[in-house]
């Protein structure tokens, strides 16, 4: 229970203080010149102390800077790409606005306000949703610490990011591609380019367009994981570029699958993988040392793209939509498809390849109609009355 007692200053001035004990019953006091608003206060207090909504004032007044260091420190069960996007979200748009800002006076008006600097600025949609929730989490860990009551960043809207549209290719478009990596015109530098072009590079596109897997998943393949005599690969870590180096790391689910490869792949995987160690990569640079996706990609694939004749936007990640589209053409069950890309949900999979289901849409009612002709033409079966 609060209680308001006046007090007199030694200049004469009447004050009105509040005692009370907070959540840990330790005793605070706040002084007011009028006694309505001391009321006021000892009122709300105890309404916040009952709902257990109390926050420590002291708190509130601990800048952003020091709550996102806080916050950053949480990260070290994060991947370390996640790591790394973060802190640089966090250096370069929230520590620059709100380093020295006390985190108890940010409300919904001053994130509203940042999020329109970040419209005005001309960042992409996608950067300021994810500046957004960056902020949404720091601010999340001050409402846990009793910092603040509610968080000021939910609610606040930003535009929509557009997916990025899917492009499938046919088996004969992922050879055409396949071989293009594979013998890449001559350059002009001398060595370049090796005699016998990059075979291995074109065995991995169609690897990845006939078995799904994320590039992050294809560079952290081992020699190990294929099992070539079963035909199967297992995926159990994946692969991401951060704090400048290459870094091995859980697969995007957190768990292992396997995926069936396809008989015809397996001669040229032999041939490939020859006597490799069980913990060598499968993929690596043409140098032999870790096989770097960024540079592949711009190097390599973009410019095969190019010469196979394909659509410039042609992803990489394509390839694993190209393997869907193939497996839903044949019929798949979803939660077969779900299991094969390795999906944390068969929501997943629906959400992200529902449209091309209803192509199947003909086939099953020309199946169901045969099924009612061959019932129709079949003589009824008496029907049987059961007596009590």
């Amino acid at each position: 229970m609060a209680d308001i007692q006046k007090r007199v200053t030694q200049a004469g001035d009447v004050r009105w203080d509040v005692r009370y004990r907070d959540g840990d019953r330790r005793q605070r006091k706040r002084s007011f010149e009028r006694k309505l608003d001391a009321q006021r206060f000892a009122r709300s207090v105890e309404t916040d102390l009952l709902r257990g909504d109390w926050i420590d004032p002291r708190r509130g007044q601990e800048p952003f800077g020091e709550w996102a260091a806080k916050w950053l420190e949480t990260l070290g069960n994060r991947k370390p790409k996640t790591r790394e996007s973060y802190e640089s979200i966090v250096r370069k748009h929230l520590v620059p606005r709100f380093g020295t800002t006390p985190i108890g006076s940010i409300d919904y008006p001053c994130v509203l306000g940042f999020v329109t600097e970040l419209q005005r600025a001309e960042l992409g949609p996608g950067t300021i949703r994810n500046v957004r929730d960056v902020l949404r989490l720091v601010l999340g860990l001050a409402v846990k610490s009793g910092a603040l009551k509610v968080n000021p960043v939910i609610d606040v809207p930003v535009s929509r990011t557009a997916r990025d549209e899917m492009i499938f290719l046919e088996p004969d478009q992922v050879m055409a591609l396949a071989a293009e990596v594979s013998r890449p015109p001559a350059r002009y530098r001398r060595g370049e380019r090796r005699s016998d072009g990059y075979p291995e590079y074109g065995l991995l596109v169609k690897f990845a367009a006939f078995t799904g897997l994320r590039a992050g998943e294809l560079v952290a393949l081992r020699r190990k994981r294929l099992d070539l005599l079963r035909r199967r690969v297992e995926i159990r870590e994946s692969a991401s570029e951060a704090y400048g180096a290459l870094q091995i790391v859980a697969t995007k689910t957190y768990e292992s699958r396997t995926v069936p490869i396809p008989a015809s792949l397996i001669d040229d995987l032999l041939e490939h993988v020859g006597v490799a160690q069980p913990d060598q990569f499968v993929w690596q640079s043409p140098e032999g040392g870790p096989f770097r996706y960024s540079n592949w990609f711009k190097r390599h694939f973009k410019p095969a793209v190019a010469r196979a004749g394909l659509p410039a936007d042609t992803r990489f990640h394509d390839l694993r939509h190209s393997y869907a589209a193939m497996l839903i053409a044949q019929r798949a069950h979803p939660r077969a498809i779900m299991e094969r890309m390795g999906h944390s949900t068969i929501t997943v999979t629906l959400d992200t390849y529902g449209h091309l289901f209803p192509k199947l849409d003909a086939a099953l009612d020309e199946a169901l109609d045969g099924m009612y002709r061959a019932s129709e033409a079949r003589p009824a079966a008496p029907v049987r009355s059961i007596s009590n």
